[in-house]
């Protein structure tokens, strides 16, 4: 897995705090913001933070490229509906040989790992196959209909992926960039950094988390799982009952 911090709003903390001091002013804007040294936003900042006040949150956003996921992982990220993804198609894209996510819990296991593999090799024969049988069907009719054969060959190949993806596992790795605003992103953390989400998007968004702190850190100071932003755990009966071990995982997370 790999995740990087592609883009942010500039100076996203002081934007956050002209946007809120705003509200309670009737100076110009410009005014407001150049009156803003990094004390006065950092103070500000944490003010916003303490009371809850997170629609001024929307106006900075965070870009982020993540790599090495499975589709299994992209499925539950595009869940989250206030952002914008653009994901590598497997209609476009050809997955012959495609990588695959194996789960650590498999990988710990010889047995197990062994007839995971043994089921990927076969799934990405079977991929092939299927792309190789739907080219050369689509080829000739392409040809039939007048087209040259190397156009008819390209054709049919982009063609013949639609049908021959459905093979595909949900280990199947696959890139995404994903925008969120702050906002988003606090609940996204809340519910994805929570010690019961799924291993690879709790992954994800662990270092989606460091990577905002590093930019913002008065923004995200109190970011993070449930338990980390109200100091009680939402999940009831649920919940993983490591409360202290989760707060001291987010406090070093974000130094």
């Amino acid at each position: 897995m790999k995740v990087t911090l592609i883009a942010h709003t500039p100076e996203p903390e002081k934007v956050i705090a002209t946007a809120a001091k705003l509200c309670y002013s009737s100076s110009d804007i410009v005014s407001l913001h150049d009156g803003l040294d990094d004390e006065k936003v950092a103070g500000f900042i944490e003010m916003l933070a303490s009371i809850g006040h997170e629609s001024v949150m929307e106006h900075v956003s965070f870009t982020f490229g993540i790599e090495g996921v499975s589709r299994a992982c992209t499925h539950q990220l595009v869940r989250h509906r206030i952002a914008s993804y653009s994901q590598k198609s497997q209609r476009y894209v050809n997955e012959n040989g495609f990588e695959f996510i194996t789960p650590p819990e498999i990988e710990a296991v010889p047995e197990a790992k062994a007839i995971f593999d043994e089921e990927m090799k076969r799934l990405v024969d079977c991929y092939e196959k299927l792309a190789d049988i739907l080219t050369e069907k689509h080829k000739a009719e392409l040809i039939a209909q007048g087209a040259d054969e190397k156009t008819a060959a390209s054709r049919a190949r982009k063609t013949a992926n639609e049908d021959a993806r459905f093979i595909l596992p949900n280990a199947c790795e696959t890139k995404i960039v994903v925008t969120m605003n702050v906002r988003s992103l606090f609940n996204f953390f809340k519910h994805r950094c929570c010690n019961r989400a799924q291993w690879e998007i709790r992954a994800v968004a662990d270092e989606m988390l460091r990577l905002c702190c590093r930019e913002a850190p008065n923004v995200f100071k109190y970011a993070g799982p449930s338990c980390v932003m109200t100091g009680r755990c939402p999940e009831g009966k649920m919940t993983c009952g490591k409360f202290a071990e989760v707060q001291a995982k987010y406090k070093e997370l974000k130094g």
